[in-house]
């Protein structure tokens, strides 16, 4: 699944490579929770991150974590 952030931020994207996301970058909107992938546009190349176990407390919501995996390029 290929997110897009729209509505209120339910998942936190965690790790990620040396020029992975920002930390604005990390709050995102997942519209089916039980997917177990999701990947991130990010310049010239996908961020992707696979579903954990763990949830994190941002601003007083619960949010679901997915660890970082890892990146590939856009073709061209």
């Amino acid at each position: 699944m290929i997110m897009h952030n729209h509505g209120t931020p339910n998942v936190f994207l965690s790790g990620g490579s040396h020029a992975g996301l920002a930390d604005e970058q990390r709050l995102h909107y997942v519209s089916d929770l039980s997917v177990t992938k999701v990947k991130v546009l990010n310049g010239n190349r996908y961020e992707h991150f696979e579903a954990s176990t763990e949830t994190t407390l941002v601003d007083d919501r619960e949010l679901r974590v997915f660890a970082w995996t890892q990146c590939t390029y856009v073709a061209e």
